[in-house]
């Protein structure tokens, strides 16, 4: 029995030691952490439980049955975050680039698996040249089979990716069908197809980092999420993300109380909106001055910056906020904020997390660019969305709240729980000045003075329709407050909701405008 113990002992340093030792040297010259090196960042101390240590790929093509490695260039298990259990997978470059083989594969399938039967989230750390070539259609059978699995898990359980490597050609797409993909600035990079066959095929120079990095896709493409300074920073974010989500689809968002009081007021909201109502404020300061200690997980704050989307807390309860930027574009939607904003509500639904609205939206971006890349279609995506919704829906609108946008953005009627206003609130079917020019054509072009008539018609529109009082007459308002007191509405919503049920049509699916 000792000789099989030192065998056992013996085989898991080799499993341990992944490429070699040079290889691992290598890898940390590039500024990048081995497989299991994350792992340990990643997951709470001495939580991880490794599966499938020693298999080895099955090829016998290309002298690679003279190099087997143990485990195959990935590591597989479970662990904890703050004591919550999750799957991860986590590849090695170390190891044939982190190449995906059949066994590979299905060591990634095996988590992917038992995550979906015990209702635990999934993370995967890629790291990897692509399909490991030497196996042919094996290994393009196998990354098929995980994409197979993103897709039935979705909804069901949440799945981070982070891109901390390469990650090209096919293997682009499981972190595209996951929830959430991070990536890591200089060193991460995903494109279907490289910087080579751009050339031979568009004769465009692009560096991989140009066609495909962080940045490129954290602010251009909006494939990425977050783009972090480095691994530690994305592996804390992978964390600290967690802590507000739930384990599965019926599970309830983490409650975690704070000393910041739920009734507490901020007197300093009733002054932040300027008296030009075309003068822009930062949205972000309202929503620091309203969540639980001010703390604001922004999700996609580089891409389409005129919404704003992400998770906090109000007394306690984990919440997805959703909210409009005047500071930017005057807070308009146009097709790729639709499109952020519309993802962001499909997720929180799925995963039971309450949606919180903060509304200042003075319509749908104008011009051909728009129309032609489909606004129409893009636009309805995040109709449809909160629509769809039945999770509890909060609204305050602070500002502005103008035509098909005011219905886009979870507006009463489309089963909004609580819609708030401030006496700030203008709710019209358009901005003053178009309405009277509109409305009073033939009266201004009859007067002397054109500017002054539409000046008093303006005047007079913006008492009488541009509040948000006509709309609490029709109960499309449910209460107009001090900005001041909106933590404490919205927390006592919260409150009033906790137990809320909704239902959609029975149906497979609904055919949302992709």
């Amino acid at each position: 029995m000792k000789d099989k113990l030192k065998q056992l002992q013996e085989l898991r340093e080799k499993s341990k030691l992944g490429g070699g030792q040079s290889r691992i040297e290598d890898q940390h010259r590039k500024g990048k952490l081995t497989a299991r090196e994350r792992i340990d960042i990643l997951l709470d101390k001495n939580s991880f439980e490794e599966i499938d240590m020693f298999v080895e790929h099955r090829s016998h093509d290309f002298g690679l049955e003279k190099q087997k490695y143990p485990g195959d260039g990935v590591v597989t298990g479970s662990g904890m975050i703050e004591g919550r259990l999750v799957f991860v997978f986590s590849q090695d470059f170390t190891v044939f680039g982190g190449s995906l083989s059949e066994a590979h594969a299905e060591k990634i399938c095996k988590i992917m698996d038992m995550a979906m039967k015990v209702g635990a989230p999934v993370i995967g750390l890629n790291d990897s040249g692509g399909a490991r070539i030497q196996e042919g259609v094996v290994s393009l059978g196998g990354y098929a089979d995980i994409f197979l699995r993103n897709t039935l898990a979705s909804g069901v359980i949440p799945q981070i990716s982070a891109v901390m490597g390469p990650c090209a050609g096919g293997a682009v797409y499981s972190p595209a069908i996951t929830d959430f993909i991070m990536m890591v600035k200089n060193t991460s990079y995903m494109f279907v197809t490289g910087p080579n066959v751009v050339k031979t095929v568009t004769h465009e120079d692009v560096t991989s980092e140009e066609l495909g990095g962080a940045i490129t896709h954290a602010t251009k493409s909006g494939v990425a999420h977050y783009a972090c300074e480095n691994e530690v920073e994305c592996l804390q974010s992978i964390r600290k993300l967690f802590s507000f989500i739930p384990s599965n689809n019926m599970d309830d968002p983490p409650f975690k109380q704070s000393k910041d009081s739920p009734y507490r007021k901020e007197e300093k909201l009733n002054s932040i909106i300027p008296d030009n109502p075309t003068k822009p404020y930062d949205m972000k300061e309202v929503i620091r001055m309203i969540v639980d200690d001010s703390d604001f997980f922004e999700v996609h704050e580089l891409f389409a910056q005129n919404i704003i989307v992400g998770f906090a807390r109000i007394g306690g309860y984990s919440v997805g906020v959703i909210a409009n930027q005047p500071a930017v574009l005057a807070g308009v939607l146009d097709n790729d904020s639709s499109i952020k904003g519309g993802r962001f509500v499909r997720f929180c639904d799925a995963f039971n997390i309450p949606l919180v609205v903060f509304e200042d939206v003075p319509g749908f971006l104008p011009g051909t660019e728009q129309e032609w890349r489909g606004i129409i279609k893009n636009g309805a995506k995040l109709l449809y969305a909160f629509c769809e919704a039945t999770v509890p829906k909060i609204t305050v609108i602070t500002r502005k709240a103008y035509g098909g946008a005011y219905d886009v953005m979870n507006s009463k009627h489309v089963r909004g729980d609580f819609n708030f206003a401030w006496p700030s609130a203008e709710i019209a079917v358009m901005g003053p000045k178009g309405a009277v020019e509109i409305i009073f054509k033939k009266e201004i072009d009859k007067s002397e003075d054109k500017e002054l008539a539409i000046q008093q018609k303006e005047q007079e529109f913006r008492e009488k329709f541009a509040n948000p009082y006509v709309a609490a007459a029709r109960g499309y308002i449910d209460d107009v407050i001090e900005p001041s007191e909106t933590r404490n509405k919205i927390f006592k919503a919260l409150k009033i909701l906790e137990n809320k049920v909704d239902t959609n049509p029975k149906k497979k699916h609904g055919n949302i405008p992709l």
